[in-house]
Formats: structure tokens, sequence, C-alpha cells
């Protein structure tokens, strides 16, 4: 079996502790195989600012994110936390530094009170409560026949696919690490459950570091930086106000998503 083949990651020189939580990438390029899907990327975030990664599909976004995780080693540069080469941390001290709400959410087939405590385990009930209520969770939770004893079933198909994200943001909220990613969480939302998601993002992202990867260019325009990506590279950065003054790539996504938000659907 490939999986069970795979050699664990190092741990590098075992580094527990990060001295800073600021993230720098230094001519990082990474393939699967011989496809190049990083291409000699540079960047920097500092700790306490929020740093969009936006581009086509395929260009390269979520692998970005993953690598400064660490869910696989670069081909080559560096990725630092603070001083420090992210392969020369703990995997587990890394990962401790980092929440990370997907677009596809995960939950077990447990109660809700457990899909939430996941990662958190010594939560205690009342803590639990508190990350679901700051999750805009609390009210739909409450009216669940066994409140936050109902068992989810499978992947929580009874939960709307508004309710299933903002329980995976009470279970970051939950484990409150100092960096939060953002991996097209809001894409696939239904409109009625948009407000509770955004104040719930609001919430988690308070006062942290955050890399948001987004499609949805209306998501990003207030980071403090943008990363525009397009086939493995970095092809323009600033804020939203200085790449609509640059033209190129971001501003003309913008300007499609402002043609497509005028169309209506006619009867003929």
């Amino acid at each position: 079996d490939q999986t069970l083949a795979t050699q664990p990651m190092g741990d590098g020189a075992g580094k527990t502790l990060a001295t800073s939580l600021d993230i720098t990438a230094d001519h990082v390029s990474f393939g699967y195989g011989s496809t190049r899907v990083i291409d000699d990327v540079s960047f920097s975030i500092p700790a306490g600012t929020s740093c969009a990664i936006v581009g086509p599909s395929g260009s390269g976004k979520t692998t970005i994110a993953r690598l400064i995780e660490r869910f696989w080693d670069v081909d080559s540069g560096t990725i630092m936390l603070g001083d420090t080469n992210v392969k020369d941390y703990q995997v587990d001290a890394l990962l401790s530094n980092f929440s990370t709400v997907f677009q596809g959410v995960f939950l077990f087939d447990d109660t809700i009170e457990n899909n939430i405590k996941f990662g958190s385990p010594h939560a205690t009930h009342e803590q639990v409560v508190d990350a679901a209520r700051r999750a805009c969770c609390d009210e739909f939770i409450q009216a669940l026949p066994e409140g936050y004893n109902t068992r989810l079933g499978e992947n929580g198909a009874t939960l709307s696919g508004g309710e299933r994200q903002r329980l995976s943001i009470a279970r970051a909220i939950l484990k409150d690490a100092p960096i939060v990613v953002l991996d097209e969480a809001t894409a696939n939302v239904d409109p009625e459950n948009e407000l509770d998601l955004q104040r719930a993002v609001a919430e988690l992202t308070h006062s942290k570091t955050v890399i948001m990867i987004a499609h949805r260019l209306k998501t990003v325009t207030h980071a403090d930086q943008i990363l525009v990506m397009d086939q493995g590279k970095i092809v323009q950065r600033g804020t939203h106000a200085q790449l609509m003054e640059q033209g190129g790539l971001y501003a003309d996504f913008i300007q499609i998503r402002n043609q497509t938000v005028g169309w209506k659907l006619s009867k003929k």
C-alpha cells in the first residue's frame, strides 16, 4: 500500500517553539513528480497581518498554504516560521500554530460536542459552547433533539453546508491557534447562511495572522497584501487598491466578477 510505504516526515532539529510567527518563503519551488506546481516563489507574511492568495484554478494557491503548514516539503528554497525552517520543527509543534478551515468540511459520526473538540480534546463543555456561540452555531445546535449530544451521522449529512462550515470554524476557534488558513472557506455557502458565516470568520480571525485562499474576490479586498498567482508564479502583489491601479490579472478578475454580478436570467 502506497500510503503505508510513505516515509514519515523528519523533525529536523526538533524545535517546539517559534521565536516569532512571521512567515517567510524564499525562492520556493515544488512539484508532484515531473509536474512543477510552484516555481521560484518568494514572499513574507508578517505576524498579525492578513494575506490573500488569488489566481485561476491550478495556479498553485492551495499548494502554497500546504507548504507553509508542511503537508509536503519544498523541492528547493526555504519556508521559515520565525527564524526557523519549518522542516526543523517537530511536526505536531509546527501544526499547533495553525488552524485551517477547508472548503470541504470533514465531520465524524459522533456528537456535535466531540466534533467541535476534535484537536482540543481537553476542552470543557463551557469552552465548546463559547466557541459554538462565537461561530454562530449555538442556535441551530440548541434546536437539535439532544443539543450538543446529538450524533451527526455520516459527515454531518443532516446539516446544511453553512452549518457544517460553521461547526468547522467553531473547532478552529476552540483550538485558538495564532495563524488561521482559510482555504476557499466561503466558496459554496447558501445565501441565507452567508451572514452568519461572515460573522463566524470575523470571530475566528480577530487578532490572528490570516492566510486566505479565495476565488470569491470580495472576501479578499481588505487584506493587508494580496498575492496573485498564475502557473505557479506570483505575478502581482499589493493591496486591492494598488492592484486595481496596476491593471493586469487581478483587475481583470475584478472586472469579470463585476460584470457577472449584473447578469440576470430572463424568461423567453
